[in-house]
């Protein structure tokens, strides 16, 4: 069983990176980076780091006893990597489709949407929570099929790195090949915006093609100029409201709503509320698209601002 963790080995790669994009910012635009945004987003990668090791071995062994009940001995053949790796993808992509569209979810994602900064510190934002929501569920599959856990666990590792290059407003666009198949910084800078026509779009984490297949592909588009971070944006740098605000925000509403409604201030999509006083990113994609359609010119540069602890 090989026993390698590939992140580790990504972070000189990481450091290297960061700099280098900080030179480029330097020179190319001064407002990629901010001093308190980006100590807060090395602060989140820290800890996320410290939940990891905490949390990551338990999930490991319930993988192994899970997978004592598999359906196949795939093994370790050489085709077992790529099919891993493509299958694991897929499961990347439910697992973060939920993040955006289950409140439960999204309290534990919503630390990675939480700057307004878009670079590649920003990939840091990991959460420190994920250990709360049932993420670990959509695993399962892969390993009952067959799918040692230290693979899918390395193929994880493989992922995450991909990921990070993509955080990044240096790159523009890449052959329309690769932008057709594959997650790039185009695709995802969508995913990161807040504009009404970008929300909750481009879940990919590899595969670009996931989305297309599932309805939730949406290109970049020159015309208007992404805003980053959540609809309701934080407006502080301290780092414990930043990774528990949204925990704290559903306590409050279910404390607050009738009895039949408390469970779905946990389950249903964020932004929802039985009195309708905040909205969901389907009601303000449809609330903009509305007004598009009636030639409002002022659509274009149009900031939703929402209640605390909306969807983004």
């Amino acid at each position: 069983m090989p026993d390698f963790s590939p992140t580790e080995y990504a972070v000189p790669g990481f450091v290297a990176l960061v700099l280098i994009e900080m030179i480029w910012a330097w020179r190319k635009n001064p407002h990629a980076y901010e001093a308190k945004d980006t100590l807060t987003s090395l602060a989140f990668g820290l800890g996320s780091t410290v939940a990891g090791l905490l949390f990551g071995g338990l999930f490991f062994l319930l993988y192994l006893g899970v997978w004592e009940y598999r359906l196949f001995d795939i093994g370790w053949a050489w085709w077992a990597w790529p099919l891993c790796f493509v299958l694991d993808d897929l499961k990347y992509y439910w697992v973060h489709r939920f993040g955006h569209r289950v409140r439960w979810f999204w309290a534990s994602h919503v630390n990675h949407h939480s700057s307004q900064h878009y670079n590649l510190s920003t990939a840091l934002r990991q959460t420190w929570t994920g250990f709360l929501t049932l993420g670990f569920v959509f695993a399962l599959p892969l390993v009952l099929l067959g799918f040692h856990p230290a693979m899918i666990a390395i193929c994880g590792g493989f992922n995450l790195i991909y990921q990070f290059w993509i955080h990044t407003e240096a790159i523009d666009r890449l052959p329309r090949w690769f932008e057709a198949v594959m997650n790039t910084p185009s695709h995802h800078r969508v995913h990161h915006a807040t504009n009404p026509r970008y929300l909750d779009r481009n879940y990919a984490g590899v595969f670009i093609v996931w989305d297309k297949m599932f309805g939730t592909f949406e290109p970049e588009t020159k015309d208007e100029k992404i805003r980053y971070g959540i609809v309701k944006q934080l407006g502080s740098f301290n780092l414990l409201w930043a990774v528990f605000h949204e925990w704290i925000g559903i306590a409050q509403d279910m404390w607050r709503a009738p009895w039949r409604h408390k469970l779905s201030y946990l389950l249903r999509e964020p932004g929802w509320t039985h009195d309708g006083s905040r909205e969901t990113s389907d009601q303000i994609r449809a609330r903009w698209q509305e007004r598009t359609a009636a030639g409002d010119g002022s659509v274009a540069s149009e900031n939703p601002i929402a209640e605390p602890r909306e969807a983004a």
